[in-house]
């Protein structure tokens, strides 16, 4: 066999090779967070806090998401101080919440209220 004949074989090789690399799963779980609904009547932000660090601010009618790698991911949620009248630095929420990611999850929660602070409720992903 030639050099010729060896280069195409290694060619083909590796075209046929790209496809199943590219199918390969992805190694993260994407988790959404909206505050759409009114459901927490404030006007002021909220933090929302990953592993207890500050990760994303949000006001009324956003979301936000995170590519996560799989596993436990523990929540809290504040509120924080800012322009609005009467917006003073909130106490985290009493407890965290965890969530379980699994590589490949897409999964949506809604900032809701209950007579113990604020917390995230499972939501349809509406797509």
């Amino acid at each position: 066999m030639g050099w010729p004949a060896v280069s195409l074989l290694s060619i083909l090789s590796l075209v046929a090779a790209v496809p199943a690399a590219t199918a390969a799963p992805p190694d993260y779980g994407v988790l959404i967070i909206s505050r759409e609904r009114l459901e927490v009547a404030t006007s002021c932000e909220i933090g929302i806090y990953l592993q207890d660090q500050l990760a994303a601010r949000l006001f009324q009618e956003q979301s936000t998401s995170f590519n996560l790698p799989p596993g436990n991911v523990s929540l809290r949620l504040k509120l924080l101080p800012g322009q609005a009248p009467g917006c003073n630095a909130g106490l985290l929420a009493p407890g965290s919440q965890d969530i379980r990611l699994k590589a490949g999850d897409v999964v949506k929660y809604r900032i809701a209220m209950s007579e113990s602070g604020m917390y995230l409720k499972p939501a349809e992903l509406g797509y």
